[in-house]
C-alpha cells in the first residue's frame, strides 16, 4: 500500500474512493469523543483561552470549514503538522477499533482500484487500517497531508482537489465512486461527475456522540445508500 498520493488506474477500470472514519469503521464509538477531547485541549493550550472557549472555536471551525484544523491555521497560525501530530496520539485506540471478517471479504471481492480518501492524518489512518485487518485491501492511502493545493491544505469537500485527484488517475470522473457518510462531501463529488455512495451504518453511532448526521431521504446527488461494504459488490 502506497503511503501518499494514488497510482494511476490502469485503463478505465473503476475507481473506488473510500472515507475511513464511520465509513470502514464506526470511528463515533472508537475516536470521535478522545479526538474531540484533544483538540480542545490543544486550542485551549496553544491559544491560551478557557475550555468552554477552547470547545466553542472546534466547533465553530468545523461547521464553517468542514474541518477545524483549517480554521485554526487561517485564523490563528497553527502549524497544521503539530495540530495533527498531537491531536492524533489518541492512547489505546487499537483495542477500541471494531472490525468484521466481511468487510475484509468484500473489499477482497470488489473489482477496480481500491483508495482510502480521508481527511484524517496519514499515521492515523495506517493505525485504524492495520488495527482492522484492512491495509493490504487499498491501492493507496491518500490523507489530509496530500491535500495541499499552492500552500493551503484543501480537503474534502475542496472540489479543486476533487478534480486534481481526478487529473492524477487519470480516469473520468464518471468512473470514481466516492463511498462516504458525509453528504456535503458527496455533493462536492457528485458536481464534478463521480458517482457517489452513502454509508449509513454507523448513523446511530454517530447521533449517541452528537457528530453532526443529517437522517433525510436520499438527496438527489447520492446515487445509492449501502448500509455495509458487502452491499458494495451489487453495485460493482
Amino acid at each position: 500500500m502506497k503511503a501518499r498520493g494514488a497510482r494511476p488506474a490502469r485503463g478505465c477500470r473503476r475507481v473506488w474512493l473510500f472515507d475511513l472514519d464511520n465509513t470502514l469503521h464506526d470511528a463515533s464509538h472508537a475516536a470521535f469523543a478522545p479526538l474531540a477531547d484533544a483538540m480542545s485541549g490543544y486550542i485551549a493550550e496553544h491559544l491560551g483561552v478557557e475550555a468552554g472557549e477552547a470547545t466553542a472555536l472546534r466547533q465553530r471551525y468545523w461547521r464553517r470549514y468542514g474541518a477545524t484544523l483549517l480554521g485554526l491555521v487561517r485564523h490563528h497560525g497553527v502549524e497544521a503538522a503539530h495540530f495533527l501530530e498531537h491531536t492524533h496520539r489518541l492512547p489505546g485506540l487499537e483495542e477500541r477499533l471494531r472490525g468484521s471478517a466481511q468487510d475484509r471479504a468484500a473489499l477482497a471481492r470488489l473489482s477496480g482500484t481500491k483508495i482510502v480518501l480521508t481527511n484524517a492524518p496519514r499515521a492515523y489512518a495506517r493505525r485504524v487500517l492495520g488495527a482492522l485487518g484492512l491495509l493490504s485491501r487499498f491501492d493507496a492511502l491518500i490523507a489530509i497531508e496530500d491535500m495541499a493545493m499552492f500552500g493551503e491544505l484543501r480537503p474534502k469537500p475542496d472540489a479543486r482537489m476533487l478534480r486534481r485527484l481526478v487529473a492524477r488517475l487519470r480516469v473520468p470522473a464518471t468512473r470514481c465512486v466516492l463511498v462516504e457518510d458525509t453528504l456535503v462531501h458527496q455533493k462536492a463529488a457528485r458536481a464534478i461527475g463521480m458517482r457517489t455512495v452513502w454509508m449509513q451504518r454507523y448513523l446511530r453511532s454517530a447521533e449517541r456522540v452528537g457528530v453532526g448526521v443529517r437522517r433525510c431521504p436520499k438527496p438527489p446527488y447520492v446515487c445509492a445508500r449501502i448500509g455495509s461494504l458487502l452491499a458494495l459488490t451489487r453495485l460493482a
